[in-house]
């Protein structure tokens, strides 16, 4: 049969098995001859002989070759079956055409059967007719057709076929081999990984296990220093305020005559004394920082006055040709902080500037900043003396550290005041930093939110006790204490009398219960640390007899008012600090004179603790 179409290149009618070997010829010559090599000229010749067996014998059982160009797409080696009746192709010849070539399609309709296989064709092909032309010449020109030629043919494809197969076979047996080698090794390798992460894991658990130890000693070590310094702190102010209060006793101007060399010993011991408590107060604020247990109180702070108290303390300090310039603020910022804490920060600072410098000046400067909308202070304190190396100045922020050489010759101190500072301005919500030079000077720049969240209202007026105001009246008319500290009650005897009228002191708790119930004082001072029953007992006692659970009472404590057990006070209006008691304290205490904002408010050194 031979074709019309240009693009036909062969085909043949089906009859008889002959016509089969005849299909599967022009087959093996196409491939060859259009490109198709080892498998893939095996599988078209394969699927062309499988459905021309499948449908031998079936009505009108052509096929035509055709090698169609693919108009964009890659061309094609297209074999069309057609037929008539009813007969269908076996559903695994069409599962092999479709598995094995590229292009299956299968149609049935009233005029007859179409099923369509095709094979894409190497790109490189030449389609032109005149090559078409001379593929057609070669495949239906002049040629011995032999049934043991053709099977010959079959042999050798399946030959080449196995052989490929064999060659895939050993190459996949190889593929496998290393695969399983590669497998083991990894599996060695997995079980080296493992036995090495147990390992390092023990140790981690071990050095773990020795750092939580560590720092349990750290921290008891440190949790020891932390009390010690406590005790020693409280153990020392006490003797510290009377040698202080008895000292400005006697320079009274009421007190005995004294010679003006005695007068002199007396400033010199009142002097040394306050330096000493300003020490003490500074190791219990340290011990206090580092528990956690130091909190700031927010207040109306008067700017303009705290520079000037500095400007007046520190004056003297300064070596002689050296200028202490603290600015005068005659439109001050405003300013809620604790007073005090800045205070011992800013003199901290510029007591270290004076000490460290000898020829020159040291300057405060104060600048308000806007900060993310919150308005900031910054104080600047610039000295011109021998400066600090670049190496230590990190070091001077540690306890008890003091640069070595120039900086201690002649210069006395514990190696508190920096770290203290840095602590306090922490506290107060700030930073403060260090920058300095050998030979130029040092600059310490503090920084402080303008507004800290008040948690506490301090009360002004913070002198020693045996301080009362000047031309005072008494505000109460009788006022029971109960205290076993002699030297203490003779300290405050002149305090309490500004206070009240009639005062009576109770050295034995055991009395003071009836003491109270037969007086019915306006208001009752009561010491915590006492022989039994002790305070916390008399607290109790008092609250439970009806005649005198209604007078108002305050706690005195010589420890760190914000160790008081507050579950025990019971009805205890306040809890005072026997270190700044004055007047005007205890009045606040008891709610009878107003608060430094001006409203009525009691006052309590344990108020951060609520």
């Amino acid at each position: 049969m031979r074709p019309v179409d240009p693009y036909d290149v062969g085909g043949c009618t089906l009859s008889v098995d002959r016509d089969v070997f005849e299909l599967r010829r022009q087959g093996q010559s196409l491939t060859r001859a259009l490109g198709l090599e080892g498998h893939e000229r095996v599988r078209v010749v394969t699927v062309l002989s499988e459905v021309a067996r499948d449908l031998l014998g079936s009505p009108e059982f052509r096929v035509l070759l055709r090698a169609a160009p693919g108009d964009g797409q890659a061309a094609q080696l297209l074999a069309r079956f057609t037929w008539s009746g009813a007969r269908r192709p076996d559903a695994s010849t069409l599962r092999a055409a479709e598995r094995l070539l590229d292009r299956c399609t299968y149609t049935t309709s009233e005029e007859g059967n179409t099923l369509t296989v095709g094979q894409r064709l190497p790109s490189s092909q030449d389609l032109s007719r005149e090559r078409l032309e001379r593929i057609r010449e070669q495949l239906h020109g002049p040629s011995e057709f032999s049934m043991t030629e053709e099977l010959r043919s079959q042999n050798r494809l399946l030959l080449q076929a196995l052989e490929e197969s064999r060659a895939q076979k050993e190459e996949l047996q190889r593929l496998n081999a290393e695969l399983e080698e590669t497998n083991k090794g990894v599996v060695a390798l997995y079980s080296e990984l493992s036995a090495e992460l147990e390992e390092t894991n023990t140790g981690v658990v071990a050095l773990y296990a020795e750092l939580e130890d560590k720092s349990r000693q750290l921290r008891l070590a440190s949790e020891a220093k932390t009390r010690f310094w406590a005790n020693v702190s409280h153990e020392l102010r006490a003797p510290v305020n009377s040698v202080i209060a008895l000292a400005r006793l006697l320079l009274a101007p009421d007190a005995d005559p004294t010679t003006e060399e005695q007068r002199q010993q007396l400033s010199l011991i009142a002097g040394s004394g306050s330096t000493l408590l300003a020490l003490v107060e500074e190791l219990l604020d340290v011990a206090k920082a580092e528990s956690g247990r130091l909190e700031p109180s927010a207040v109306d702070t008067d700017l303009r006055t705290m520079l000037h108290q500095l400007r007046g303390t520190l004056g003297g300090m300064a070596h002689e040709g050296v200028r202490l310039d603290i600015p005068d603020l005659t439109d001050p910022p405003c300013l809620v902080t604790d007073d005090v804490m800045l205070t011992r920060v800013l003199r901290n600072v510029l007591s270290n500037g004076l000490k460290f410098t000898t020829e020159g000046e040291v300057r405060l400067t104060v600048e308000r900043e806007e900060r993310d909308g919150a308005s900031w202070l910054a104080f600047t304190t610039r000295d011109t003396g021998i400066g600090i190396p670049e190496d230590e100045q990190e070091q001077v922020f540690e306890e008890f550290y003091q640069v070595r050489g120039t900086h201690q010759r002649g210069h006395s101190g514990t190696g508190l005041g920096l770290p203290y500072a840095r602590k306090l301005t922490a506290i107060l919500g700030g930073t403060l930093t260090l920058s300095s030079a050998p030979g130029e000077g040092t600059v310490v720049r503090v920084e402080i939110p303008a507004r800290l969240d008040a948690q506490g209202v301090e009360p002004g007026g913070r002198g020693g006790p045996g301080e009362p105001a000047a031309g005072a009246s008494a505000a109460l008319g009788s006022l029971v204490v109960v205290d076993d500290d002699a030297t203490f009650l003779d300290l405050l005897r002149p305090t309490l009398a500004s206070v009240a009228h009639d005062v009576t002191e109770v050295a034995d708790s055991a009395r003071a219960l009836d003491v109270v119930r037969t007086s019915r004082p306006d208001a009752i001072l009561v010491d915590l640390v006492m022989p039994a029953p002790d305070g916390y007992a008399l607290l109790t006692a008092l609250a439970r007899d009806p005649l005198t659970a209604r007078i108002p009472v305050v706690v005195l404590t010589s420890s760190d008012p914000s160790e008081v057990d507050r579950t025990r006070l019971t009805h205890a209006r306040s809890v005072l600090s026997k270190t700044h008691l004055t007047r005007e304290r205890i009045l606040l205490a008891l709610g009878l004179a107003p608060s430094p904002t001006g409203h009525p408010a009691p006052v309590d050194d344990a108020a951060p603790e609520r």
